[in-house]
């Protein structure tokens, strides 16, 4: 069984490092002033991947961000995966075609279906699907409109296309450090047999050894934000761990 990936998370604002509550732009802590700096550290800890987020770009609905993105993007060694106001093929097109080897659709999924299916043929295994919840029901424009959409039902829609993957994100837990809903994380991926990487209320190695047993239900990996920010989950124990379970061993958490 391949390792659980840890994910850390840099989302931009403002062109700095910041972390939200809830998704909440007026409870932003800021972590760092440089960006791409804090993307190599994250990579000197052992990150095999990292999430980007453009929290401007997902406010104003087009990516704004996106140089020091791509600047990230093309001064690490390992892939980077963006979201954020990404509402059309060209976005698309400057990310990919920039550096990053993966990019998130989230709101433009729901508003434009058609341009999602696009993006999957012309980049097929390079779209994932940023699905972000509130009580089972998606929520779109950077989480600040709820709609009746179930969240299992939206995935089920694109169940055909080639994505790589369903990044799946509890609005209630993000920046919470509540733990992860465990739960609905493996509701999704049994309803739906896609491949998820769960987000949002990580708070220590336990939470990281809770998710262990969803590997063999589809759980690509984990997004971890504050908890690492703010210390209380250290970056490289989680790699190990998650490493140990998928090499077949598993270390209990005390």
């Amino acid at each position: 069984m391949e390792s659980m990936i840890i994910f850390p998370a840099i989302d931009l604002k403002d062109g700095v490092c910041v972390r939200l509550k809830q998704g909440d732009p007026e409870r932003a802590t800021v972590y760092g002033k440089d960006p791409v700096a804090m993307a190599a550290h994250w990579a000197d800890q052992g990150a095999q991947w990292l999430h980007l987020v453009d929290l401007d770009g997902a406010f104003t609905k087009e990516p704004v961000n996106h140089e020091i993105v791509l600047k990230i993007a093309r001064s690490l060694s390992i892939p980077v995966e963006v979201g954020g106001g990404i509402r059309n093929l060209e976005s698309i097109d400057r990310y990919i075609c920039g550096g990053a080897a993966r990019v998130i659709i989230g709101t433009a999924a729901l508003r434009e279906p058609e341009m999602l299916e696009e993006a999957c043929r012309l980049y097929p295994g390079k779209i994932a699907l940023g699905l972000d919840a509130r009580d089972g029901h998606v929520a779109v424009e950077g989480w600040k409109e709820a709609t009746r959409t179930d969240a299992v039902d939206l995935v089920m829609r694109f169940k055909d296309l080639e994505l790589a993957a369903v990044i799946y994100t509890d609005i209630h837990r993000d920046g919470m450090q509540t733990g992860v809903n465990i739960e609905a994380t493996r509701r999704l991926m049994e309803k739906t047999g896609m491949p998820v990487i769960a987000s949002g209320g990580v708070s220590n190695l336990g939470d990281i050894e809770a998710l262990l047993g969803l590997g063999s239900s589809g759980l690509l990996g984990v997004i971890t934000g504050r908890a690492i920010y703010e210390g209380t989950l250290d970056l490289r124990e989680a790699i190990a761990l998650a490493r140990t379970a998928g090499a077949g061993g598993h270390r209990k958490v005390s």
